[in-house]
């Protein structure tokens, strides 16, 4: 007999795979495939499971134990997966009248937010080069490598406020 899972929209799905997240399994496949890219690039295993959940889920909001029971992963993966992206402001706790329990959603608008927030890192980066080319002098090795490294941030630093912009003028 096949295990079976209860989405939070009620519907019940005879779950093959556990990593499927109840989905069936081009999606459950697909949502795996976007989880290893997010942990290649270097999120935590659980956090791009969660992550990618949420992306692929057939609702607007789940809840903490949906996520684990989709995923097979313990409740304090999922709380520390959950805390992890709402502190970056990629999902958002939402509302959902006659549950006692809380709900989370991808966030409106999070990927511009992201971007947006890299921003304090792309300053930290441009300082530090400076601050090596100030210790390693003008003309070295060391410091060719430095200056480029301030440039591309500094490039960065000029260039993607401009360009979410752009990309929110797009999404209307």
């Amino acid at each position: 007999m096949a295990d079976t899972t209860r989405q939070p929209d009620g519907r019940t799905d005879a779950r093959s795979d556990a990593r499927s997240g109840g989905r069936d399994g081009g999606t459950g496949e697909a949502a795996e495939r976007l989880a290893l890219t997010l942990a290649q690039g270097g999120m935590q295993k659980a956090t791009a499971r969660v992550l990618a959940a949420l992306l692929f889920a057939d609702v607007d909001a789940v809840t903490a134990p949906d996520l684990a029971e989709w995923l097979g992963i313990s409740s304090g993966s999922v709380s520390g997966a959950i805390k992890m992206l709402s502190t970056v402001g990629l999902i958002e706790r939402v509302p959902a009248p006659g549950s006692r329990r809380e709900h989370y959603r991808i966030r409106p608008g999070c990927w511009a937010t992201l971007m947006t927030g890299q921003n304090a890192t792309l300053q930290a980066m441009l300082q530090a080069a400076e601050e090596g080319i100030a210790a390693t002098g003008p003309d070295t090795p060391a410091a060719v490598r430095l200056e480029e490294m301030r440039d591309f941030y500094g490039f960065m630093l000029q260039e993607l406020p401009a360009l979410v912009e752009r990309w929110q003028s797009r999404r209307g």
